[in-house]
């Protein structure tokens, strides 16, 4: 690799994935994250090791590869981690993509604020937004990081009128009161950019990776949500007019 090549630091990829944006999309999980959310799936991220070096044009290349499953709708998704940490290969990446004309989509929790991490929106054609709570304290509590950030990040994707979907994990006991799905309904209310609103179940089945790197799974007492409470919440947008989904 020459020393004017961007190098980023990946996690693993998933080739033919269905769950991280629209269609069909190659998923590339980046090494590193400052969050340290009581239910991520994906612990062994979080640490800013430097596993699987690799250039932004060699990325692309095996991107490339699957653009016959694409279809019009599918493409890249950069996911985490958090891949703001590493937004510079990032939107490498993205532009190179862009050149191929395959859709980027980038996972993130808006949890980095700087010049890089705002001009990756440039070559961004959807942001799959993580807000994981809407009040300030028990943010803290849940992730270890500000909601600040977050919300700033939030106003900026919009600002830019960059297309972008919100994501949140409800949790029993944490997230899943009326008066936190209230105050996410008032945050989005007016915010043209957002598509969909995807409120998802939260599960441990990441609790055996915890207890393999040696970690305390903080969330072991605590149930997934049921369907009916689930569906109250959404409700609860849908009240709104915003564009939530409900699973079939």
């Amino acid at each position: 690799m020459s020393d004017k090549e961007i190098i980023g630091y990946i996690h693993s990829i998933e080739t033919l994935g269905t769950l991280d944006g629209p269609g069909t999309r190659c998923v590339v999980f980046m090494q590193g994250c400052p969050l340290r959310c009581a239910y991520c799936h994906n612990p062994d991220t979080w640490e800013f090791s430097k596993p699987n070096p690799t250039n932004a044009t060699d990325l692309v290349k095996r991107v490339a590869r699957y653009k016959d499953y694409f279809s019009k709708k599918g493409g890249i998704t950069i996911s985490g981690g958090e891949p703001l940490a590493q937004a510079k290969f990032v939107k490498e990446v993205f532009r190179l993509c862009r050149q191929q004309d395959i859709h980027t989509a980038l996972d993130t929790a808006g949890s980095i604020i700087n010049r890089e991490t705002i001009e990756l929106l440039d070559y961004t054609d959807l942001v799959l937004l993580d807000v994981k709570h809407t009040d300030c304290k028990e943010y803290k509590k849940l992730t270890g990081a500000e909601l600040e950030a977050t919300m700033k990040y939030l106003e900026i994707i919009d600002k830019k009128q960059i297309p972008f979907w919100l994501r949140q994990v409800i949790v029993p006991e944490i997230n899943d009161s009326p008066e936190q799905l209230q105050k996410l309904a008032k945050i989005l209310q007016n915010k043209n950019s957002l598509e969909h609103i995807e409120l998802l179940p939260y599960h441990d089945m990441a609790r055996k990776k915890w207890q393999q790197l040696g970690l305390n799974y903080p969330l072991k007492n605590i149930q997934p949500p049921t369907n009916e409470s689930l569906n109250g919440l959404r409700n609860i947008l849908k009240e709104h007019n915003l564009p939530i989904s409900f699973p079939e």
